[in-house]
């Protein structure tokens, strides 16, 4: 059932809020945006607290970034939100944050491949290694796009976490999934052992993922 723009507003600044009170963010970072229908979408604005946005904050832009409405400059990194939904239909909201363990495994340079969380492997898949583009700049998508094909959770190198969904709440959800296995096997690595499934066990999660509304074609490689 399609979203009204009232809820989508709400289910933004709540999301915002959420990442802004776990930590993911901090001072202005961070950016979440939905999709209102195919040709326009609403979007956090540039240099304001997450965790301080109101509904009227948000901005409402068109497919090739204009403002249609909002009194605030949409997010700086409109750009790469607006690639993603024309690549991927099936999106419906981008976010992005930088959880401190997330961002930590993304700053090393180590992607979260090891098969470890039956969860995070119904619910995520593998999550690549985005290799670092500017900021704001069209470089950042085109290192996106190599892998956006075949996931839904992204590290992106010296920057952060990118998570896309059906939904507002979806795409949080990732977000907050991706963070928590993150911290899960930084632990694992402290106390010097990480345990993964063979592979039998793996496979027997694979068909679990439609039971539990993730996509069936996420990557394991």
């Amino acid at each position: 059932m399609k979203q009204g723009i009232g809820s989508l507003r709400r289910d933004i600044v709540e999301t915002a809020r959420r990442m802004y009170e776990k930590g993911y963010v901090a001072a202005n970072d961070g950016n979440i945006s939905a999709r209102i229908d195919e040709r326009t979408v609403l979007i956090t604005p540039t240099r304001i607290s997450k965790g301080f946005m109101k509904a009227e904050d948000l901005s409402v832009i068109d497919m090739n970034g204009k403002l249609l409405s909002g009194e605030r400059k949409p997010s700086s990194e409109s750009d790469f939100h607006l690639k993603i939904y024309r690549d991927r239909p099936d999106v419906k909201s981008v976010c992005h944050a930088h959880p401190p363990y997330a961002t930590g495994f993304a700053v090393a340079g180590i992607p979260l491949d090891k098969m470890v969380l039956p969860e995070v492997i119904i619910r995520l898949g593998i999550v690549p290694i985005v290799e670092y583009g500017t900021p704001g700049h069209s470089d950042l998508y085109d290192q996106i796009a190599k892998h956006l094909k075949a996931h839904d959770a992204f590290l992106l190198a010296n920057h952060g976490a990118l998570t896309v969904g059906s939904s507002v709440m979806d795409a949080y959800d990732k977000m907050e999934t991706l963070e928590h296995a993150a911290m899960i096997q930084f632990i694992a690595h402290q106390l010097g052992r990480v345990n993964t499934l063979p592979r039998d066990q793996v496979d027997r999660l694979i068909p679990l993922r439609e039971k539990f509304g993730a996509r069936k074609d996420l990557s394991l490689e």
